[in-house]
């Protein structure tokens, strides 16, 4: 079954296959196992640092930035208003879309002042653009955040599609002596009202965020 991951997998995937050189296509897929490893820093470092790989030339700004910040006492790491400056500074050689998968999945505390730092990069890069997946709940934190600029999509798992999927299942079946027409029948009605009701229990149903200025 198609999963959020799916989803802004092909994203990336036909922005990767559709843009130009000079555009810079980033992304970073939470992951709820790996919460407190996922801060707001590490999330927008990881953009940068794929956002400067795809540079011919690393900015001078931000090599000098790097090395200011390596070299001072204890090798403290960039600061959040430091990555954003240079987000700021490689997005304006390039335009940039950002991708970001399962946004709920980022812990409550850290997931506002990801957004205020995205709200920020927007408002300062009118060429940067921000795909993000996530479960309905946080939409009006995006919306707040990001200052109304979000056009969202509901993505919910259809019946037709879990039947489709059973049926090329049963169909390539290697064994299909094993199994009587009773048995195809009780499947073909149980599995699919079975995860329909698990997706709606359990509140998998997310939205695709297309956030624009």
């Amino acid at each position: 079954m198609l999963t959020s991951r799916d989803i802004s997998s092909t994203v990336i995937d036909n922005l990767c296959n559709q843009v130009g050189r000079n555009v810079a296509v980033t992304c970073f897929y939470f992951d709820f196992a790996g919460r407190s490893e996922q801060s707001p820093a590490g999330v927008l470092g990881s953009l940068l640092k794929q956002q400067a790989f795809g540079l011919e030339v690393i900015p001078e700004e931000i090599s000098e930035a790097y090395n200011d910040r390596k070299n001072s006492i204890g090798g403290q790491g960039l600061q959040i208003s430091d990555i954003l400056r240079m987000l700021q500074i490689t997005s304006s050689r390039k335009r940039a879309f950002i991708c970001i998968d399962a946004l709920d999945e980022c812990a409550a505390e850290h997931r506002v002042e990801l957004l205020n730092s995205l709200g920020q990069l927007l408002q300062q890069s009118p060429h940067t653009r921000i795909f993000v997946t996530g479960r309905p709940h946080i939409l009006p934190e995006i919306g707040r955040c990001l200052g109304g600029r979000v056009t969202s999509l509901s993505i919910s798992t259809k019946r037709d599609d879990i039947v489709t999927y059973l049926r090329s299942r049963l169909a390539s079946d290697t064994a299909p002596d094993t199994m009587d027409s009773t048995l195809e029948a009780e499947i073909m009605n149980k599995i699919p009202r079975d995860i329909a009701e698990m997706y709606a229990k359990a509140w998998t149903l997310r939205k695709l965020l297309w956030v624009t200025h």
